[in-house]
């Protein structure tokens, strides 16, 4: 039987502003990209998230970004690699802190924003990030893009490599995200994203936005937290991926 996780983005809010729905989302997907304070996120959201993630059997991941709270991440920014590395680690080591703390640890890392897109291509802020992870953790698997510079740097340091797809993004005939300034980029309509989810899940392809098919073979499934109605999307999703026999199972 197919598999496939679903992850989302979660924590993604700061002091008294909540941006996600957390315990609504945590009820329905099997990985949580959890933000840890540069893009979005603060101690009292990250261990709470943990505990409900924990409570839930849902696996956490570290979300790591650029220093960007301003701009959520997804400014553009030329970060020394070395700063990079030492601030990836940060990251990944004050998430771990709370998940100890509710019983469980943090199971993979994923980057956030400009620094997920930045490393499609990007070989030294790539391996910035792949350096950060080994400082942190040498056993944690990496999410990221299928045939980017971050699991190939990733793979190549003996890290566990896992592929992801966007159910809500659009694609380029290179298997890249079209850029969130160019319209369409988003995916917005219901059906849309529920088709696309289990055609991804089943054969591992979609349609660009050109239109092309394209090949997009991936073991977790991407749903963005911060879209309106995140939770019954997020719901339907799993159920049509149950209803066609695919298992949705955590990758971790």
């Amino acid at each position: 039987m197919t598999s496939i996780d679903l992850n989302a983005d979660l924590g993604e809010g700061f002091g008294r502003w909540r941006l996600t729905d957390d315990e609504g989302l945590l009820s329905v997907v099997t990985s949580a990209n959890v933000a840890c304070g540069f893009h979005a996120g603060d101690a009292v959201t990250m261990r709470r998230v943990c505990e409900l993630a924990a409570e839930r059997g849902v696996r956490i991941g570290a979300q790591v970004s650029y220093r960007d709270l301003a701009g959520f991440g997804r400014r553009a920014m030329d970060v020394p690699s070395a700063e990079l590395t030492a601030e990836v680690a940060y990251q990944i080591g004050a998430l771990e802190v709370f998940a100890r703390a509710a019983g469980t640890r943090v199971s993979y890392v994923k980057p956030h924003g400009a620094l997920y897109n930045r490393v499609v291509r990007d070989e030294e802020q790539a391996g910035a990030v792949v350096d950060g992870v080994l400082l942190a953790d040498a056993t944690l698997p990496v999410l990221g893009l299928p045939g980017s510079r971050l699991l190939e740097l990733a793979a190549g340091a003996g890290l566990p490599t896992v592929t992801e797809a966007f159910a809500d993004r659009a694609y380029t005939d290179e298997g890249t995200l079209v850029p969130r300034d160019r319209e369409g980029a988003v995916v917005t309509d219901p059906d849309t994203v529920v088709a696309r989810s289990v055609g991804m899940a089943r054969s591992g392809e979609v349609e660009a936005h050109s239109g092309a098919r394209i090949r997009i073979r991936a073991r977790s499934l991407c749903l963005h937290g911060d879209t309106p109605g995140a939770v019954d999307l997020a719901r339907r999703v799993r159920d049509q991926l149950q209803r066609f026999g695919v298992r949705v199972e955590a990758f971790a």
